[in-house]
């Protein structure tokens, strides 16, 4: 079996020590490197090129969002979790839109940190359950205030299906896969629910989906 490959970045040897030996309690996972700040996170990852990165968001040198946004580019295969004390939505959604593929809580259980990695290693989303619902209620709110209908129930339940892969990390060759269509169709379907949703990017679509309770 192949090891899970993990870098963990945060400014606190404690935290950092402590995050350590819960990863590698489990079978076949093990910590490669470990950063304090910013710059060094980058600088492991593109070295190393690990299977996930661990990222603290208030980090020295670098902060997080900015080193998200360059391990991103320099080490595309990492799949990121972001770390965070905030659930607000300015938080959440900085870090997903430089490439975080899940937001957990600092002060989450050994299991939700198990969870969390185990979903984003395998290409799916993770979010702290009290983020999800500071999104979900953010969402709501700025309906009401609004006064508009959620786009969300304009589409059809083909796209619905495909919104959710798609917020759960999948590509179209892999949508089309899961359904039994073609990546041209996948993509025609991709193409309407942005556009129904006024959505722009993959990760307006995960926001979207997080806020609807549809990816955790």
């Amino acid at each position: 079996m192949s090891s899970l490959r993990i870098l963990v970045a945060d400014d606190h040897r404690l935290v950092r020590q402590g995050l350590r030996k819960i990863l590698e309690s489990q079978a076949g996972w093990v910590v490669v490197a470990e950063a304090g700040d910013g710059r060094d996170a980058v600088q492991h990852a593109v070295d190393l090129q690990p299977d996930v990165v661990i990222m603290d968001i208030a980090m020295p040198r670098l902060n997080g969002i900015e080193a998200l946004k360059q391990i991103e580019r320099r080490a595309p295969s990492a799949r990121l979790l972001a770390l965070s004390m905030y659930a607000d939505e300015a938080y959440v959604t900085r870090a997903v839109r430089s490439g975080a593929h899940g937001y957990l809580l600092k002060d989450s259980a050994d299991a939700d940190l198990i969870q969390a990695v185990t979903a984003v290693s395998e290409g799916k989303s993770f979010f702290s359950p009290a983020v999800a619902k500071v999104l979900l209620d953010e969402y709501v709110r700025q309906l009401a205030e609004r006064g508009i209908a959620d786009r969300y129930e304009t589409l059809s339940e083909r796209e619905r299906e495909v919104f959710q892969l798609i917020a759960e990390g999948h590509s179209n060759k892999q949508v089309a896969a899961l359904l039994h269509i073609s990546p041209t169709t996948a993509e025609t379907h991709r193409a309407r629910i942005m556009e129904k949703l006024d959505l722009h990017n993959t990760a307006d679509i995960v926001l979207c989906a997080v806020r609807k309770g549809i990816v955790h």
